[in-house]
């Protein structure tokens, strides 16, 4: 046996930036004893410690595993490049922070696919970890079995080489049925085969080796075959009743601060909003609120048993909760107390009231961030925004009597049907923003600072857009130009960046298995880190994708007609195929859809649910 890595990398920390991403003994890890476990999971994020541990889908996951007395979960992070030279040079394998014991001792190994551009640091993580990248090379061991989750795992194809499988939605139910799945079939000494085709009748499971894939002459997908029983179409997993689901009441106090150094509540899931660009919009469907009283309790717990002084209220759109003035009285008797910052991290526009705005700064004021994503009515009625110039400016107003100065604005290039008139509408709304602030009375000159921020759009699948081509990157630079030469005013401070990510995060969202060589090449070029913009190489990706005969324009920025049979047709995330049609057309009519708590849009979304979603 290998042996405790942790004891191997000690001599080496100080040659390393932050030793202690590598070292555990954290406050709230759980250590078990080995030889009373059944089912070990590695839960491994795809970047840093640093990124990995502010991730709340982690910790969720990692206290409900650990309530097993016969399971282990334990934590696992993709090491920084002075550390995986180090391990390489040394022979040090991947190894979890709780035990130090290798990656590939394990029962599962678990990726959480957030972003497309970490996909590099799994193959990457699996080679430290001396486990077969491909998974046709794995043989018939039933152990150790390679499985993801997450957004990203609504698209798994370019990933499909490489996996056992994956699951779809949400994991609180599904995972632990996996795991007791596998506990039986392993003390029956099942092959990886055997339990591969037994777990696919798992709602919620894909399994990938178990559906063959081919091509029309053009490079398209002509057809998506299931294999050996398996289902014609996986259908995500959902979790019905918030208020009755686990929720971590302590978590593991990282030693060094993280991306997001907070604890965390979930208020909600879905959206009611339909953005037609949002894929979390339509992936995390259908809306689900927790009741205040749950929100409550959960959040004063976590302070209780961690410390922290900071609870963020975390929702695709906190503001929409049904009981949102009421949650924020009940917490705010306790944190203004107890001397505890109420973050709301997503607010909208236009249910931004002065209510809200006096109980978000009774703690601590800071700036306040929007997202008008387009510069004119006329393109967010296309992207359905819901949001006019009139409440963005009503919103300011608010913020600005409430003694704020600085304000900062979302935008996105590229959208479909986006003119030159729509980039200017970027700048002259910033300028109303300015007018406005300088209007008022008593207003201190000089103070108001309006950043605005530029990304560019990337077409996801599931969303209304997925038929939709991507600007090209000379497109992007030539509205850059458009939009700074808008720009009049100095309190206006843009943010613009355009790269290659962009192109090939629309590759990875909308790709076929055929990436899955592209991506194996990539990174045996040396491609990791690849969301680290100093990492980035975009020659070594474009050379991948000569290697292979595959052009990345044909995934980015094609438009897709609408009865093109999709890399992920095959899955089932509740949203029809004519819905999303739909509000394709709608967008292009320049038709808004009203949020679905004023009227049901059709999405299908809420087929699950003994009840309609309002």
């Amino acid at each position: 046996m290998p042996g405790n890595q942790i004891n191997k990398t000690e001599k080496f920390l100080l040659d390393v930036q932050k030793p202690s991403r590598y070292t555990g003994g954290e406050v709230g890890e759980i250590i078990k004893d080995k030889s009373r476990i059944d089912v070990r999971f590695a839960f491994c994020f795809p970047d840093i410690y640093d990124v990995g541990m502010s991730h709340l889908g982690m910790k969720i996951l990692y206290a409900l595993t650990n309530q097993r007395e016969n399971y282990w979960c334990e934590r696992v992070f993709a090491p920084w490049t002075d550390m995986e030279e180090i391990m390489r040079r040394e022979h040090i394998l991947l190894y979890a922070l709780e035990s130090g014991d290798p990656v590939k001792e394990f029962d599962f190994v678990g990726f959480t696919l957030q972003y497309e551009m970490s996909y590099t640091n799994i193959l990457n993580m699996l080679d430290l970890a001396d486990i077969p990248i491909r998974q046709k090379d794995r043989g018939e061991q039933l152990a150790p079995l390679v499985i993801a989750g997450g957004p990203c795992a609504c698209n798994p194809e370019p990933l499909a080489d490489f996996f056992d499988l994956f699951i779809l939605g949400e994991g609180e139910e599904v995972n632990l049925e996996l795991m007791d799945l596998y506990k039986i079939m392993k003390d029956a000494g099942a092959t990886r085969s055997e339990f591969l085709r037994q777990a696919s009748q798992i709602e919620g499971i894909y399994v990938p080796s178990l559906y063959e894939v081919s091509y029309h002459a053009d490079g398209t997908v002509k057809e998506i075959h299931a294999l050996d029983n398996a289902p014609a179409t996986v259908r995500k997993r959902v979790i019905r009743d918030l208020d009755a689901c686990y929720y971590p009441d302590q978590i593991v106090i990282p030693f060094l601060e993280p991306i997001h150094d907070r604890i965390s509540v979930e208020v909600l899931r879905g959206c009611i909003r339909g953005c037609r660009f949002c894929q979390a919009g339509f992936l995390y469907r259908p809306f689900r609120e927790k009741s205040a009283q749950t929100i409550c309790q959960q959040g004063t717990a976590l302070c209780e048993n961690t410390g922290y002084d900071e609870l963020s209220l975390s929702s695709l759109s906190t503001s929409d909760h049904s009981q949102i003035e009421q949650i924020l009285e009940q917490l705010l008797q306790y944190t203004e107390e107890a001397h505890v910052n109420l973050s709301l991290p997503s607010l909208r526009i236009d249910n931004f009231s002065e209510s809200v705005l006096e109980k978000i700064t009774r703690v601590r004021k800071s700036g306040l961030t929007f997202a008008p994503e387009a510069g004119t009515q006329r393109l967010r009625d296309v992207i359905n925004k819901n949001v006019t110039e009139a409440e963005v400016l009503r919103t300011c107003q608010i913020a600005f009597n409430g003694g704020y100065t600085t304000v900062k604005l979302y935008f996105m290039m590229g959208l479909p049907t986006e003119t030159d008139e729509d980039i200017i509408g970027i700048a002259e709304l910033a300028q109303k923003i300015v007018n406005l602030f300088y209007d008022m009375p008593d207003r201190a000159k000089g103070k108001l600072q309006v950043s605005i921020s530029t990304a560019t759009f990337v077409p996801k699948p599931f969303t209304p857009f997925e038929f939709e081509p991507q600007a090209t990157k000379e497109e992007i630079l030539r509205k850059q130009k458009i939009l700074k030469k808008a720009i009049q005013s100095k309190k206006i401070k843009p943010s613009l960046h355009v790269s290659d990510v962009s192109q090939m995060e629309a590759v990875l969202a909308r790709g076929d298995r055929r990436i899955c060589n592209v991506l194996y090449d990539a990174w045996k070029s040396g491609c990791r880190m690849d969301s680290w913009e100093e990492f980035f190489d975009a020659s070594r990706w474009y050379a991948a994708f000569e290697k292979n005969n595959l052009s990345p324009e044909f995934y980015a920025n094609r438009t897709r007609s609408y009865d093109e049979i999709m890399p992920w047709s095959h899955l089932d995330y509740l949203i029809s195929r004519k819905f999303l049609i739909r509000e394709n057309q709608k967008a292009h009519q320049g038709i808004a859809t009203p949020p679905c708590r004023e009227s049901c849009s059709g999405c299908g979304a809420n087929s699950c649910l003994v009840r309609a979603c309002f």
